[in-house]
């Protein structure tokens, strides 16, 4: 049963969905329940931004303009309807782009939808999933509460967040607080300064079939194939100069 389901039919008050229901959820949940039978605890704590940490190996610097991050640079590249690769920290646990190994663009247009699709070798009909703060998601999606994680659906009610409205009129956002990633928090904050939305596209960073990618060499490598426009990594923005840096 999905957890659209559990939640509309109120039998319980809250319903966690994890973030990683795949096969490093099954491990971690498989440890969990060897430590209770040991030792009768099964509390641990966890984040999900606990996968790998990104390697800053030798990159070509050909043909790349490099920049300390300045979030309000980064959100004028957004606006500008570039695509920018984004890498904070360590990588998410599980399957789901959750703003540490992100592709990230500006919500507005049917065209941005089309281009991550082309850049992600999918689909066009594909859905792309949009990132809000959590203290506007009411204003743009039909949910009144955190979605950290993306489990659920829910329409979307600003009709100018055209990227990431499904044919249906849903997304599955993702909320983020200063809390839970203050990166992201920040980078959002700037692009509502500027644009009067804090919500961008979010899809994951990974070459097609593989996981996320988590070295910088292999991100060049991917940036030029698939046609992004620049990336971030931690603390420094880099521009491909065939992409002219917005205003």
């Amino acid at each position: 049963m999905s957890g659209t389901a559990d939640r509309s039919k109120q039998t319980f008050s809250d319903v966690f969905i994890p973030p990683c229901t795949n096969d490093t959820g099954s491990a971690i949940g498989t440890a969990v329940d060897a430590m209770r039978h040991f030792t009768g605890n099964a509390k641990i704590k966890w984040n999900v931004y606990s996968g790998q940490p990104f390697t800053l190996d030798e990159i070509d610097g050909t043909g790349i303009e490099v920049h300390p991050l300045d979030y309000n640079q980064v959100a004028s590249a957004l606006l500008g309807d570039k695509v920018i690769g984004w890498v904070q920290g360590n990588c998410e646990i599980g399957p789901r782009a959750l703003g540490n190994r992100s592709i990230l663009a500006a919500p507005f247009s049917k065209a941005t939808h089309e281009r991550l699709n082309r850049i992600k070798n999918r689909k066009s009909f594909r859905p792309i999933a949009p990132v809000c703060l959590e203290e506007d998601v009411a204003l743009h999606f039909d949910l009144a509460r955190p979605s950290p994680y993306i489990p659920l659906f829910q329409k979307v009610l600003d009709s100018r967040l055209e990227a990431v409205t499904h044919v249906d009129g849903t997304a599955r956002a993702q909320t983020v607080s200063r809390e839970q990633n203050p990166p992201l928090f920040q980078l959002l904050t700037s692009f509502k300064a500027k644009s009067g939305v804090g919500v961008l596209c979010n899809t994951s960073l990974n070459f097609n079939g593989t996981g996320f990618i988590n070295r910088a060499s292999d991100l060049l490598t991917y940036a030029r194939a698939a046609g992004l426009d620049g990336f971030v990594i931690n603390d420094a923005f880099y521009l491909l100069k065939t992409a002219p840096l917005a205003a």
